[in-house]
């Protein structure tokens, strides 16, 4: 068996727990106890969640693991010495560290993100940029993945990550089948959007869904009604008839939705000019990039850069 252990504390969120299902059915999918997953902590014995039920826990001192995962919390607590001390160390006894949510900041304390890519609770990253300059943090993606170090974005997100695991030890059907029978979404690829404008669209389809995630892979093309439908293996008739049902907009004005996120993370990063922007983005051009914010936020792209210069 692969032993997974899933690292709590005092206030850690009930939600990352989600995480311990995906192992659960990776083993009823295979038809044989795959996994054995274990709930740990510093001292063993009760820890209070976040909603002030306790979960019963072994000692992290009392087994080593293939797969360690870290739980985040809702209050950026600060890790203890003893807990530090074990993570310092997780990288010489388990072949893969991971962290939930905001366990990216225990990861961090414990300098295993020193140079390497990671993510975090969009809400939290600020706070983490400034606190770990030397983490190389991408606020924006579902997961990263950096050799053995695994971190995840918060709250549903740590369901992607375990089901991205499952997927790297026993292959893309069985992280399939384990996310139909957890009634989700086959697990969001670690580039894609915390907050996204898919999620806004919330296409029902698998056709639709294919295409939007075509779309925004492929955002500097020109991408027209009947290089989607092709994609959805559909006419475009039949392929804008369906993408309005599901979305409640045309695929013309969704691929622009996109692009104005895409050229709005662009502009947050603050390292690329207005026009590398426009071009990377799949506007062509600044004039036109300009008119869909105007629609988008009512203000230019310049005014949008400069406010979140400000707010950085």
């Amino acid at each position: 068996m692969v032993p997974v252990g899933i690292l709590l504390f005092p206030g850690f969120q009930v939600l990352s727990l989600a995480s311990s299902t995906v192992f659960e059915f990776a083993n009823f999918v295979v038809g044989r106890p795959f996994y054995r997953v274990d709930l740990i902590s510093e001292h063993g014995g009760p820890n209070q969640s976040s909603m002030g039920f306790a979960i019963d826990t072994l000692a992290f001192d009392q087994h080593t693991y293939d797969t360690l995962l870290v739980l985040g919390d809702n209050e950026l607590i600060t890790p203890t010495a003893g807990m530090v001390a074990y993570l310092r160390d997780a990288l010489n006894t388990s072949r893969r560290v991971t962290s939930a949510c905001t366990g990216a900041f225990h990861l961090a304390a414990a300098g295993l993100l020193d140079g390497r890519k990671a993510t975090t609770h969009w809400y939290h990253a600020h706070t983490f940029r400034q606190t770990y300059p030397n983490v190389k943090l991408d606020a924006d993606r579902i997961f990263t993945v950096d050799g053995p170090i695994w971190t995840s974005a918060g709250m549903t997100a740590c369901i992607d990550l375990a089901l991205a695991l499952v997927e790297q030890d026993l292959g893309v059907e069985v992280a399939r089948d384990v996310a139909k029978k957890l009634v989700v979404y086959h697990r969001r690829a670690g580039g894609q959007s915390q907050f996204s404008a898919l999620l806004e669209l919330d296409p029902k389809s698998d056709r639709v869904q294919t295409a939007l995630a075509y779309a925004r892979r492929n955002l500097q093309e020109e991408l027209s009604v009947e290089q989607l439908a092709e994609v959805a293996h559909l006419s475009p008739r039949q392929f804008s008839r369906l993408f309005r049902s599901e979305t409640g907009q045309s695929p013309a004005k969704a691929i622009e939705h996109l692009r104005i996120e895409a050229a709005r993370l662009m502009l947050e990063s603050g390292g690329h000019s207005i026009d590398i922007v426009a071009r990377e983005t799949g506007f062509g051009d600044p004039e036109r990039m300009r008119r869909a914010f105007l629609r988008a936020f009512g203000q230019p792209p310049q005014m949008i850069r400069r406010a979140l210069q400000l707010q950085a």
